[in-house]
């Protein structure tokens, strides 16, 4: 599925700050903790827990949440889909972004062992 321009604008716009409960929620139901979440969070961007609340406190687009992270090198190892769509076929940057941080955060939820979802072993 490929995905529109107005499908990456509107994702591009959202902020952080209104997805970040909805993956606490996601996470908490399933059992796993909002410190496994950020441990998650971390490992892909780079932020420390201070940074993170910054960014949430500022209510910060995800296009400017991801200009501001530092991208884990091994971020191009998370594939899959997730939301119907094939993540190592998007070809906008700021939308592959997001849909690395969603397919990390359904890992957590589902169990996965953290140094699978850390792409560590």
């Amino acid at each position: 599925m490929k995905t529109t321009l107005e499908h990456n604008e509107r994702i591009a716009k959202m902020t952080f700050a209104s997805v970040y409960p909805l993956y606490i929620a996601k996470v908490e139901r399933k059992k796993r903790t909002k410190e496994e979440l950020h441990q998650v969070i971390t490992w892909l961007t780079g932020f420390d827990n201070n940074t993170l609340q910054q960014l949430i406190d500022e209510k910060v687009s995800f296009e400017t949440f991801f200009e501001k992270a530092t991208l884990n090198p091994n971020a191009q190892l998370i594939t899959g889909v997730i939301c119907g769509y094939r993540i190592e076929e998007i070809e906008n940057p700021i939308t592959k972004q997001v849909r690395y941080l969603d397919k990390l955060v359904d890992e957590l939820a589902k169990g996965r062992k953290m140094e699978k979802i850390l792409r560590t072993a």
